[in-house]
Formats: structure tokens, C-alpha cells, sequence
């Protein structure tokens, strides 16, 4: 992709579409391979893609809901829905500022994933009413995608995921070549004085993140991931607590319905879908959540996931596919 004549394509088609790449660009395109970045969560370790990746938004929810007893509630509670969403938009508020390419911004992972920080976030949480407008805290003191996971007979496990963005990516194709390019520039902000700001040899804000969560002696507990754009650290949240706190199996709560803030601005409405209760639907929007009904075809708003959970005494595979897509759970001998 990067030279030769899928390269010199590459750049002619831009070209011709009014780009600005050069040979030069795709040439010095250099692949890194990163560390994952942590939390634990009700005694699971909880592994997700550093930034510039977003899986810092999910980690950063799931120590916010450590503070709550979720399983105390009914899944699809009133009082379950309402903790979580303000979780996650307290986490988007975080992200949506911190997340940019580290290379060239400072990115307190540390300090935004400490427990500490965690606490006075969880203050901010007003359990009788919404809050829409969180801050960004202050740690330091200085969607075309597609999702697998697999594991092996020797419980090696892979979460694995690929995409070129909004439907096709750019949709532009270069000419003799069957594959089109991506856009995933589309994530950086104008604001010069933001951390994700376009510049040049920077890495956007990245939406996609596999996820794998491990016990406390280090065995797998988890390999999952949810797609869907900024839908992904919100299914990450949602389908874990439910494997987690409320002791369903994959396909169980990959079936759970969900809620999805439009997170790409602060104060984004909170779509609920189909088969979440009328009364906690009315209970929300009472509290003060901007709340609408998503049915049918636009159910794949809420992510399409997978989970796949290895039983440690017997090896068997226990596994999950969601119902909004077309994967499936299979075995392979």
C-alpha cells in the first residue's frame, strides 16, 4: 500500500479528487505497535487500545461505575440506565478533549485511569437528574468496521478489528485496485488549540478498540469488542457490566438492549433501543435525558459485538454473536 504501484494509485486518485498526498506521504508511513493501557474492574483487569485510540473512554466509565452497585438494579432499571449514561458522558468529556496523538500531545493515561480521579468523577453524578454538559476533568497537575475474536485450543486469544470508517470510507477507489480508502482523518478538530488538532504526521482521534479482559492470575476471561464509531467504548461498558455484574452469558448480553449517547459533542441526545421498558424510557426523560426510541433496521446504531468467555476448569469456549449484524458463533476443528 505504501509504495510501488498500489502507492503511485493511491496518491493519482487523491489527486484527482483535489488531495494533497504526495508518493512521499505513503513512503514514510511507519506502523507502531503499541501497549494496552488498563483498569480493573470488580477485580477483572480490563485491556483496551491506548490514545490515540478511544478505548480510554471505556476504562474510564467502567472506574466510574466501580463506585455503584450495578447488580443491584434490574438490568434495564431506571436507576441502572441513568448511572451508566452518566458515566459515559462524564468518560466522553475526558476523552473528547485528552485523546490525540501522544507523540505529539501530552496524554495524562495515567492519571485520567487512577482511582483517585475516578472518585471525584463519581461526585459529580447527580442520581436524580441528568447531567448534560460535563466538564472535562483535571488529572494532572502539569463506520465501516469489522470485528473478530478468536481463541484457540491453548486458550491463546485474539481481539481483532479492522475498518475504513463511515460506510465505504472515502468511497474513493484507486483505479485497478478493489479496496477503498479510508477517511479517518475525519476525527481530528479545526481548534488550534486542541490536543486532536490536524497537523501535520499526527494521528487522529481512532474510534475502533478491541477489547480483552483477564482475571487476577492472569488467565482469560475475555475476549470481546463492540463496532459502531463512538458507539464502542459505550457497548464496551454495557456489555461488560452485564457479564460482570449481572452474571449473563455472551449471547445474553450482547442481546441486552442498550442506549447510545451522540457523543461527538457534549450534550448529545441519549437514543434508547427497543425493548428498554416504556416506564424507565419516561423515568429518563424525567430526570432530564434528552431520550429517543431507535427501532428496527436502525437498531445497528447500538454497535454489533462479540464475546467469547473460556471456562478455566474445563476449556470449554462459551461465545456470542449480536443479534443487530450478520456474525455468527462457530467453532472450527
Amino acid at each position: 500500500f505504501y509504495e510501488g504501484e498500489i502507492a503511485e494509485a493511491i496518491v493519482r486518485v487523491i489527486r484527482e479528487a483535489g488531495g494533497c498526498m504526495s508518493a512521499e506521504d505513503l513512503a514514510s508511513h511507519v506502523s507502531t505497535w503499541e501497549e494496552p493501557i488498563s483498569v480493573t474492574y470488580r477485580g477483572y483487569h480490563v485491556y483496551e487500545c491506548p490514545p490515540n485510540g478511544q478505548g480510554i473512554t471505556a476504562l474510564i466509565a467502567l472506574n466510574i461505575l466501580e463506585g455503584f452497585d450495578l447488580s443491584a438494579f434490574d438490568t434495564l432499571s431506571t436507576e441502572r440506565l441513568h448511572l451508566m449514561i452518566e458515566a459515559m458522558r462524564l468518560a466522553f468529556a475526558d476523552s473528547r478533549w485528552y485523546v490525540a496523538d501522544p507523540a505529539f500531545s501530552n496524554v495524562p493515561v495515567k492519571e485520567l485511569l487512577s482511582k483517585d480521579y475516578a472518585i471525584e468523577r463519581c461526585k459529580l453524578i447527580d442520581r436524580k437528574h441528568a447531567t448534560l454538559d460535563p466538564k472535562r476533568g483535571a488529572p494532572a497537575n502539569s463506520s465501516n468496521t469489522v470485528y473478530l475474536s478468536v481463541v484457540d485450543k491453548f486458550g491463546n486469544a485474539c481481539s481483532f478489528i479492522n475498518s475504513n470508517y463511515w460506510g465505504f470510507g472515502t468511497g474513493i477507489v484507486p483505479k485497478g485496485f478493489g479496496f477503498t480508502l479510508q477517511n479517518r482523518g475525519h476525527n481530528f478538530t479545526h481548534d488550534p488549540n486542541h490536543p486532536n488538532r490536524l497537523e501535520p504526521r499526527t494521528r487522529p482521534y481512532h474510534t475502533i478498540i478491541p477489547a480483552m479482559v483477564t482475571r487476577e492470575d492472569g488467565s482469560l476471561y475475555a475476549s470481546y469488542g463492540v463496532m459502531g464509531g463512538f458507539m464502542q467504548p459505550q457497548g464496551h461498558v454495557q456489555v461488560l457490566s452485564a457479564l460482570v455484574d449481572h452474571g449473563l452469558d455472551p449471547q445474553s448480553a450482547l442481546d441486552l438492549p442498550r442506549f447510545c449517547i451522540d457523543a461527538e459533542e457534549s450534550g448529545g441526545r441519549v437514543a434508547l433501543e427497543e425493548g428498554i421498558p416504556a416506564d424507565v424510557m419516561s423515568d429518563l426523560q424525567d430526570m432530564g435525558h434528552p431520550v429517543y426510541l431507535v427501532s428496527g433496521y436502525d437498531r445497528s446504531l447500538f454497535g454489533r459485538g462479540q464475546v467469547i468467555l473460556p471456562d478455566p476448569e474445563t476449556g470449554v469456549l462459551c461465545a456470542g454473536s449480536d443479534p443487530r449484524a450478520d456474525g455468527c458463533a462457530m467453532t472450527l476443528i
